[in-house]
């Protein structure tokens, strides 16, 4: 499958597309709730979650600290990947 240019907003993506990019960016589906994903780094964890709006990443692991942040679909694919895999 090939991905849109990093600049297209995420809006743009159909849903097979964004679930294959979450996969390529090192997520893993929830098999009980579809629209939720979790993203294992060495040192901080992230759950995402595929909202109507949004996506909804929930950053645990990073001292202790949760961190709370969404991005809208509105925003490029390559803006949400950088700040997604910049962690917490």
């Amino acid at each position: 499958m090939q991905l849109p240019p990093l600049e297209t907003p995420l809006y743009n993506h159909p849903l097979p597309v964004i679930e294959f990019w979450l996969t390529e960016i090192g997520c893993v589906q929830n098999s009980n709730d579809v629209c939720s994903w979790l993203l294992k780094m060495p040192n901080w964890q992230a759950q995402l979650l595929m909202d109507v709006e949004e996506i909804h990443v929930h950053y645990t692991g990073y001292h202790s600290e949760d961190v709370r942040r969404a991005f809208p679909y509105s925003l490029s694919r390559g803006d949400v990947e950088s700040a997604i895999l910049a962690g917490p």
